[in-house]
């Protein structure tokens, strides 16, 4: 048998740490950072428990790796796609790959969530935001701008709100994923600012539920 071309050898590694990556994310989120063990996510990810710290170094450092490939993605969705030009477009736009974004990534959003509010991680946390400080501030001024031109008076304070409200909703999702109504809400947001959506978000989204959801 031929040895394996280093083209081959590259492409196993990367697929490796994906699945380690892909492992470690699911546990994060059902165990918590402590319950999430290096021997756990090896044996997730179905790779043998020295790849761990061989391709990540450390727990705190895999961790790391995933909270800044979640903070990369979700900080790069105010940039307007083609074809938004107006300020009402981009504001569309915005909120629609906020909550797409969201959607398809639960199990991230809980991981966040998670880490946030966990005295163990919230230091992690806190030092990856602070090492993507210029990619946050990209985005908050991304938002600023379209509320600017669309007139607000303060497009600082604009920026917040609009944030909190997102926040809000991920939240929901991220608890309540199969029933949560997202299309309705999405809707919701959208009338805030005058706008009026054309096609639906996801069409499998869930029909709104018939009893309030718990606080």
């Amino acid at each position: 048998m031929s040895p394996r071309s280093e083209e081959t050898n590259r492409e196993l590694r990367e697929q490796s740490r994906h699945r380690i990556l892909d492992a470690a994310l699911e546990l994060f989120a059902e165990h918590g950072y402590e319950g999430a063990t290096v021997a756990r996510i090896a044996a997730r990810a179905g790779v043998a428990r020295g790849l761990v710290p061989y391709y990540f170094g450390t727990k705190e450092a895999l961790l790391e790796e995933l909270l800044a490939g979640a903070m990369t993605g979700a900080f790069g969705l105010a940039a307007p796609a083609p074809g938004e030009t107006t300020a009402d477009e981009r504001l569309a736009g915005l909120i629609d790959r906020v909550l797409a974004a969201a959607h398809g990534a639960v199990p991230v959003q809980r991981l966040v969530l998670c880490l946030m509010l966990q005295p163990a991680t919230r230091e992690v946390y806190a030092r990856v935001e602070a090492s993507h400080e210029a990619v946050v501030t990209a985005f908050e001024d991304g938002i600023r701008s379209i509320f600017a031109d669309r007139g607000a008076p303060d497009p600082a304070l604009e920026e917040m709100l609009l944030r909190s409200v997102l926040e809000g909703v991920i939240f929901k999702l991220a608890v309540y994923p199969g029933t949560y109504p997202l299309e309705d809400v999405r809707r919701r947001v959208h009338a805030m600012y005058g706008l009026t959506p054309a096609a639906p978000l996801l069409p499998d989204a869930p029909p709104r539920p018939a009893t309030r959801l718990r606080a």
